[in-house]
């Protein structure tokens, strides 16, 4: 089978290697469609947040068909379309172990959910980023249609964040000053998209909350100056949600502010515990993710999906899309 390896910093491609053979507890999986995400070019590049080593096989967002189930696997059959979580205990699938980036791969079933009929392979693949935005929304307290909300970021995660809260009814403002990202966040439901470099920037967003400031803010960027303007765009009482990942950034911030107006702040990291709300969520709502891959490749040609993603500043998701038959 052809699979996308990391073979050293900064080293990849796709090899022909043999498919792995599953343990009694464990099922094949034929790849669907897979994401590629900028931590999957942090992991080539050397960086990741728990130790790791080459070679080995990225892919962490990502559909699938099973083809084989162990002999001691209940609940699962050759047939069923699925999608899997990425953390498992202290391993990191796609990071520390090998992922789905691949013609076939070797999945637990207790990672595994079922792909509700209502999506697509390429919505499964947008599964485990629209989560971690989608979890953000229920650490914002459950917000719900009497919230005002600020978006500072258009990715992946930020678009999902947009998509979840619209759904849920609340007003969403998106700070974002990428022409192409500010277009999807209206699609997904952002009522209005502020460049957050512009002058008066702090008072617009007022302006669009009635002049109290957005009830509920998620930084989905990871850039230091936005973190510190989450402080100054919320409300009296808001909850302020950090999403987007910075390690080491320093910025100026009026950590008062906290205080006098008696904030909620909290940062969050992935999706933990509700993959299966998520798809629930996903399937009664009708929300269109598709728009969000803006390029697809097959996995022949997994350099070209790379190379768009480390230095085509207008792509948001790229897959990886795979036609392979059992």
């Amino acid at each position: 089978m052809k699979a996308l390896q990391y073979t050293a910093q900064g080293v990849a491609s796709v090899e022909e290697v043999d498919v792995p053979e599953i343990a009694d507890d464990e099922v094949l999986v034929a790849a669907r469609s897979v994401g590629v995400c900028h931590s999957d070019i942090d992991l080539l590049e050397g960086r990741y947040i728990i130790p790791f080593s080459y070679p080995l096989i990225p892919g962490h967002e990502w559909s699938g068909e099973v083809v084989q189930v162990g002999p001691r696997v209940t609940g699962l059959s050759a047939g069923d379309r699925v999608v899997g979580e990425c953390v498992i205990g202290d391993d990191h699938f796609g990071f520390s172990i090998s992922g789905a980036a691949a013609e076939f791969f070797v999945a637990k079933p207790s990672w595994l959910h079922r792909l509700p009929d209502e999506l697509s392979w390429t919505q499964g693949a947008l599964v485990e980023p629209f989560s971690c935005g989608y979890y953000a929304t229920l650490r914002a307290d459950d917000l719900d249609a009497g919230d005002s909300v600020a978006v500072l970021g258009a990715g992946p995660i930020g678009l999902g964040v947009v998509a979840a809260a619209a759904a849920k009814g609340a007003r969403v403002v998106v700070a974002e000053p990428a022409p192409a990202r500010a277009a999807l966040a209206r699609e997904l439901g952002a009522e209005a998209v502020l460049d957050p470099t512009a002058e008066g920037f702090t008072e617009e967003v007022a302006r669009l909350t009635g002049g109290a400031g957005a009830s509920v803010v998620f930084e989905a960027s990871g850039r230091p100056e936005a973190m510190a303007a989450a402080l100054e765009i919320a409300a009296f009482g808001a909850r302020i949600v950090y999403i987007g990942i910075d390690v080491g950034g320093v910025v100026p911030a009026r950590l008062g502010l906290l205080q006098s107006k008696q904030l909620q702040a909290r940062g969050i990291i992935g999706s933990p515990g509700v993959w299966p709300r998520t798809l629930r969520f996903l399937a009664r709502t009708g929300i269109d993710l598709t728009p969000l891959v803006t390029s697809s490749s097959p996995l022949t040609e997994a350099d070209r999906a790379i190379a768009a993603v480390r230095a085509d500043r207008t792509q948001v998701k790229v897959h990886l899309a795979s036609s392979t038959t059992p």
